[in-house]
């Protein structure tokens, strides 16, 4: 068993829009949104609050990290490779990010940790990335890129090694989920429904429960990648 699995950390993160509505953004924001929002339309009927409701989320200037699942691998008392995963939630974003960057820099791994995501160079990292200096936080370590070689970042991204070298497209986690066979994390939600679970029902639960299972489909999808058939 290479001794380096046990040195990734496994994460997914949920995000929601900062405000709930268009209405409630600052005045200031307003018009920076309908610029965006001018960007994103492939449907002229539909509004900038419309297009709020339904992509704000995704974007680290106007939205949030509700909650972020992490995983590490380890050999349990059978001498079999295990997963154990947990979701981080707090009351504010801030006191979340900071849970998350004190896990990050206390990791045994220290200098040798690597984080893995699906879609995460394009999404995760940058996003926790940008969400903590907004709040105001010190990068951790494993994801402060200044200054650093890029064979020096230890960042896995399984929709990159998918990719091969090729510029293919998006590939979800889900479709590689149901390629190798591994259950999908999708039943009573989807990511789709991420902000409106979060802002109309008030349910961080469910997306916690939801995050969770991505970590344990991601997890899986990087040792099939590896050549190891794993389930959890």
């Amino acid at each position: 068993m290479d001794p380096l699995l046990f040195n990734i950390l496994f994460l997914d993160i949920e995000t929601a829009a900062l405000y709930k509505t268009y209405e409630e953004l600052p005045d200031r924001f307003k018009p920076l949104w309908d610029k965006k929002a001018s960007y994103l339309k492939n449907d002229e009927s539909l509004t900038s609050a419309e297009i709020y409701n339904e992509r704000a989320a995704i974007y680290s200037e106007f939205g949030q990290v509700i909650c972020i699942g992490i995983g590490g691998l380890y050999m349990n008392e059978n001498k079999e490779l295990s997963l154990k995963t947990k979701v981080l939630s707090a009351n504010s974003e801030k006191e979340l990010l900071q849970q998350f960057s004190e896990i990050v820099d206390r990791h045994k791994a220290k200098n040798s940790l690597q984080l893995c995501a699906h879609n995460g160079k394009e999404f995760d990292f940058p996003y926790l990335s940008r969400r903590m200096l907004i709040n105001g936080l010190k990068l951790p370590d494993a994801l402060d890129l200044g200054g650093k070689k890029p064979w020096e970042i230890n960042h896995i991204d399984t929709m990159e090694l998918w990719k091969f070298g090729d510029y293919k497209k998006f590939t979800s986690l889900d479709l590689l989920a149901a390629v190798f066979d591994i259950p999908s994390s999708k039943s009573d939600i989807s990511g789709a429904d991420v902000n409106r679970v979060y802002h109309e029902e008030n349910d961080l639960e469910k997306i916690k429960e939801y995050c969770g299972r991505d970590v344990g489909v991601l997890a899986q999808l990087y040792l099939k990648m590896k050549g190891l058939d794993f389930k959890i």
